[in-house]
């Protein structure tokens, strides 16, 4: 499919569409969720941050645990405390590798459903193994599993989304944002400024939709996602989302700006199409550039995107450069992948309507599920036994 009104057409009924769509108000809701919980919020993370051997652990399994590794270098730098990204998936697998150490821990849950059995077998095991844990969860519903488990404990702290952050289509989009940018907000502080520039830059980008529907109207046959440091989680979630709406049809990888060299550069082809996100700081936006500049030797420049932090009076730009207005006094790559995976949100979601898929269930058949299934939780003290086998959504 070629014509790009056809293809906005098709989009514009599903319910991915309107969950990119609402994100800057949702964003507002949860800001504003953090602002009228600051109070008991931080009367409830006093305690452990006074420890200087905290170690904070965000986790979460799929999209919810590259929530963790995009915020991961930001919070450790501004709280000065150990604070590392661990996927429920590899903390329940292996919880004596990610829990080595009877440490003070603040375990930072995310999940949009809170029904994962990873979600609670997380929780439940960090209970066990640690003499010292608090949780704080960041959840988009309130019947979920997680927050039925916590809400009422005093060691734990539940921060709900707003509501129709819940997506209902099959790819996370406006919880996967609100997340994140919630646990910015509560463990780094509020900062109402950001907040506006964010929801203005991801508004401003929105008004491009023509030009990022004419751009996936032909349909690359491979996306290559790159970033540094934080933005490595966002070039991984982002080349979920491109696997996920397009069923697997668009081969999509991801890796850091530095580390692509090194091997996983032999993924491009003539068909191909890179995506840098550009960093804010000047010295680690040099080797975003570099990486740009001998893409676009090899490829083409029409085969290779960045996609970029812009002061207020700048303008959204298409074809290769897309620059987003009112970032740059953010300065805050963490804070800058809320907006800038919009971008590969509405991309991945042409993609999919131009390969005639439908974007809320690209998996008819089933072989991938919005709702997990299969997933068997083992006690730690008798590993033979299952003591749950629980289907769950993300």
């Amino acid at each position: 499919m070629s014509d790009t009104a056809s293809l906005k057409a098709l989009i514009s009924e599903t319910a991915t569409y309107r969950e990119i769509l609402q994100q800057p108000d949702v964003w507002r809701e949860a800001a504003q969720t953090i602002r009228k919980s600051r109070a008991a919020l931080d009367a409830f993370l006093a305690p452990s941050l006074a420890r200087e051997n905290l170690r904070i652990v965000l986790t979460g399994a799929g999209t919810s645990a590259f929530i963790g590794q995009i915020a991961a270098p930001s919070l450790g730098s501004r709280l000065s405390r150990r604070v590392e990204a661990v996927a429920t998936t590899d903390l329940v697998s292996h919880p004596e590798a990610h829990l080595p150490q009877d440490v003070p821990t603040l375990l930072v849950s995310f999940a949009r459903s809170g029904d994962s059995p990873e979600s609670k077998a997380a929780t439940d095991l960090a209970d066990q193994l640690l003499g010292e844990v608090r949780h704080l969860i960041i959840t988009c519903n309130a019947d979920g599993a997680l927050n039925r488990a916590h809400e009422p404990r005093e060691d734990s702290f539940v921060l709900l989304m707003p509501e129709r952050s819940n997506d209902t289509g099959f790819a996370m989009t406006s919880s996967f944002t609100s997340m994140l940018l919630a646990v910015l907000l509560a463990l780094g502080g509020d900062d109402e400024s950001a907040v506006d520039a964010l929801a203005a830059a991801a508004e401003a980008l929105l008004e491009q939709q023509d030009s990022i529907a004419r751009l996936a109207a032909t349909v690359p046959q491979r996306v290559v996602f790159l970033g540094g440091g934080p933005l490595t989680g966002l070039a991984r979630e982002s080349a979920l989302k491109m696997l996920e709406l397009t069923a697997g049809q668009v081969v999509a990888y991801h890796d850091s700006s530095l580390g692509f060299r090194h091997g996983p550069k032999a993924v491009l082809d003539a068909h191909s199409l890179a995506v840098v996100y550009e960093s804010a700081g000047s010295y680690s936006r040099a080797y975003d550039d570099d990486i740009v500049q001998e893409l676009r030797a090899s490829v083409g420049q029409d085969r290779v995107l960045t996609v970029s932090a812009g002061r207020a009076d700048a303008r959204v730009t298409a074809e290769s450069h897309w620059t987003l207005p009112g970032l740059a006094e953010v300065n805050d790559d963490a804070l800058h992948a809320v907006a800038f995976v919009v971008f590969a949100q509405f991309f991945a979601l042409c993609c999919s309507a131009a390969l005639q898929l439908t974007p809320d269930n690209p998996f008819p058949n089933g072989d991938v599920n919005r709702v997990v299934k299969g997933v068997i939780i083992h006690s730690l003290n008798n590993a033979a036994s299952p003591v749950a086998a629980l289907d769950g959504r993300r």
